[in-house]
């Protein structure tokens, strides 16, 4: 075979390569690499997940860099795209985000309207914000209070269900936590993380997380779309390496977020791994 003949082999080969790839390639994966952006839903309600840099529309905190660390790892752009729990989901199933990062945790009644990543990047439960002297020692010390928490947040159906409580939900966190200083409930029930730097600041020296154990904590992973293969085996590479390299680990401690025991023990079972070479493919 004559070289300008082998040249047309190789380019002809390529060309099937490339087409199979694109007919095998999920939608998700297909308008990220068209867009050049991967527009990814994040809770911007308060550190340590997101907020916007004081006196900036800039978005920081633990979820919106692993954000923009998957864009980073597929060559893209990242465009962080304000969820609240409310209308996270509806933002997903709607296409106005590719994935949400958005202190999601696994539940039998959104995976079966998503699809996420197996491997989580956390595990998050509930913590209970009270005015100091509340006299709450235990989750069963709640029955019969009236209790506040976001919209769609998972922990309804243990409150009501395990414990008894008069729920009031709320479109967002900042109305959550107008509600508790407005004393239109007894305490509040938000994610952990969220809770503890609460207490750290002055402002809200006049209450405590009184229980010391977590409501139902859970995996908290990355969602996405049903059937996107591509998609979601790629995403599942870039967290197990997250855990491998001990990223995550760093990112917690920047943030002050105590690692959970699942944290530690990915970390383990992926530090021996390969590290990915970017850009990741399917």
């Amino acid at each position: 075979m004559t070289y300008t003949n082998l040249k047309r082999t190789g380019l002809a080969i390529g060309l099937v390569v490339a087409m199979t790839q694109t007919a095998l390639a999920d939608q998700t994966w297909s308008t990220i690499q068209e867009r050049g952006v991967v527009r990814i839903g994040v809770n911007l309600s308060g550190l340590p997940f997101g907020t916007y840099a004081t006196g900036t529309q800039r978005p920081i905190g633990f979820a919106v860099e692993l954000a923009e660390d998957i864009g980073k790892k597929l060559g893209v752009k990242t465009e962080v795209v304000p969820v609240v729990a409310a209308n996270r989901a509806v933002f997903l199933q709607q296409g106005k985000v590719d994935l949400l990062i958005a202190n999601m945790t696994v539940t039998p009644e959104r995976a079966q309207q998503l699809d996420y990543v197996p491997t989580p990047y956390e595990q998050l439960g509930g913590a209970l914000v009270a005015p100091k002297n509340s006299g709450f020692k235990r989750w069963e010390d709640l029955r019969g209070k009236t209790i506040c928490i976001s919209q769609g947040a998972s922990f309804q159906q243990p409150l009501t269900r395990d414990y008894g409580v008069q729920l009031k939900a709320f479109r967002a966190q900042s109305e959550v936590l107008l509600a508790l200083r407005g004393q239109s409930c007894d305490g509040v029930v938000l994610n952990s993380p969220i809770m503890h730097e609460l207490m750290r600041q002055p402002e809200w020296a006049g209450f405590e997380i009184p229980i010391g154990e977590d409501l139902v904590p859970a995996d908290s992973v990355i969602w996405l779309r049903k059937e996107q293969p591509q998609t979601q085996q790629v995403l599942d590479r870039i967290v197990r390496d997250w855990h491998g390299s001990g990223w995550l680990l760093e990112e917690g401690r920047k943030y002050q977020m105590a690692a959970s025991p699942m944290i530690v023990e990915l970390h383990e079972r992926y530090r021996d791994d390969p590290r990915l070479s970017t850009p990741v493919t399917p």
